[in-house]
Order: C-alpha cells, then structure tokens, then sequence
C-alpha cells in the first residue's frame, strides 16, 4: 500500500477527490470519507472536498443514483454541490486522489503540476487493499448495481485512507511509532 504525502501544515491534512463531472465517483468517496474521518474522531483536522475536471455540473447535486445508493448504506449525501476542478486546488490540499488515469492526466493538466507537487497526486485505489492501484469504474452509464459496486471500493479503500492519515497525523505530531521513523 502507498503512504500519504507528508502534509503541509502539523497537525492538519487536505484531501481532495477528483472525477470527471463530480457527481458520481468523487462525491460518493467524500461522503464516505467525511463520515469515516468523523467517527476516527479527525475531522477536526483532516478536510475532505471533490471536485471534477469537467465543468458540466458544476453547482448541481449528484447523480440521483449515487444519493440512493449512500441514502441506502446510511450515509447523508444531501450536501453535495459539485465543484470543478482548477490549478488552486494543488496549492491547497495536501494530496488530491484521482478516480481513474484519465481523471489523474486532468489533475496535472489543470494544476500544471511539475517538480514535487505530482507526488501529491495519485490514484484513490492506490490505497485499495484488494485492487492497489486499480480505477474507480465510472458507474454513470450503467445501472444500480455499478453504484454498489463503486461504494464497496470506496468504502474499503477509505478504511485504509483513513489508516494511513492516522499513521500521517501522528507522524506530523512526533508520535511515529517504529514503521514512521523514515518519512523520504
């Protein structure tokens, strides 16, 4: 499994989730992570958003699919307003998972990324304990069944993002245990 981009600022860590139109893929991934950062008891400081490489959504909710399947598995998916991605976001998390290669190859194109700002940049299954480094499917033209099949990724694949930002924090704060002595 890869580990997390040290953060930028102790003791606080920004992660963004990126798609193609941010109302699928990434806002199902912020729910669930938002929610498993909260009952980790980080969200007082780790910040989750996602946003998209496309513009077609940008102030609209998810896709009515996606709710459905959170609304189902108990999560609240009411917030979400999709976002577009654009060169701030490089500057302001500290790093920025990408759905699939595609949506990786928009977050460097948008963010101009050069020099040690692409090692912020990498795919969300990269921390995916069945799948490491595997896409996220895009389940927009398809049926109900590719949502679920998007969440059960998502969700394991969180659990273990949230593991390594606890590994992050506590290494940020001086608290590493044996396996974070080395941060290169």
């Amino acid at each position: 499994m890869t580990g997390l981009p040290p953060g930028r600022t102790p003791g606080r860590y920004a992660v963004a989730l990126v798609c193609l139109g941010n109302i699928c893929r990434s806002p199902m991934a912020d729910v669930v992570l938002s929610a498993r950062i909260a009952e980790a008891g980080l969200d007082d400081r780790v910040s989750v958003e996602s946003c998209g490489t496309g513009d077609w959504h940008v102030g609209g909710r998810m896709d009515h699919r996606a709710a459905a399947t959170l609304t189902t598995a108990g999560y609240d998916a009411s917030r979400h307003r999709a976002q577009q991605l654009d060169g701030s976001w490089a500057d302001r998390f500290d790093v920025l998972l990408a759905m699939d290669e595609s949506n990786l190859a928009g977050i460097r194109s948008a963010t101009s990324a050069v020099g040690g700002a692409g090692k912020r940049m990498m795919l969300f299954r990269a921390f995916d304990p069945v799948d490491p480094g595997g896409e996220v499917p895009d389940p927009y033209y398809g049926g109900d069944t590719g949502f679920e099949e998007v969440l059960a990724m998502v969700e394991r694949t969180t659990d273990a993002i949230v593991a390594a930002l606890v590994v992050e924090l506590a290494l940020e704060l001086g608290h590493a245990d044996d396996r974070g002595s080395d941060r290169s």
